[in-house]
């Protein structure tokens, strides 16, 4: 569901909140920041890409010189797709969860501060 510039998947205890750029249909997402937030206030984020789009990273980075030359590309808490579109993002993170994987590919950012 939508809330505001978030799109907000509820799960059984947890939630997956994407933020897609504005007017891209969810279908077509191709990179995007999301959290896991779970009911016990554990919140994890990460980068979703598609192999697409890090193709055409790395092709551009051959023409600026970023990343040696787009000989390779790195983020720490990234996480890379075969597919675009958020339903079967939602399938991936949904996986990473059951299996407690996403320790591995998400970083940790702490509790929900309750102040907000």
């Amino acid at each position: 569901m939508w809330d505001g510039a978030f799109y907000r998947v509820r799960r059984d205890g947890y939630e997956i909140c994407f933020v897609p750029d504005a007017g891209v249909p969810l279908d077509e997402i191709d990179d995007v920041d999301m959290w896991v937030i779970f009911d016990d206030g554990e919140r994890w984020s990460g980068t979703i890409y598609t192999l697409d789009n890090v193709r055409r990273t790395m092709d551009r980075w051959q023409q600026t010189g970023e990343c040696l030359g787009g000989r390779y590309f790195c983020v720490w808490d990234g996480l890379i797709v075969r597919d675009r579109g958020v339903l079967g993002m939602i399938d991936v993170v949904d996986d990473l969860v059951r299996s407690g994987d996403y320790r591995h590919v998400f970083r940790d950012v702490g509790p929900v501060d309750t102040d907000d």
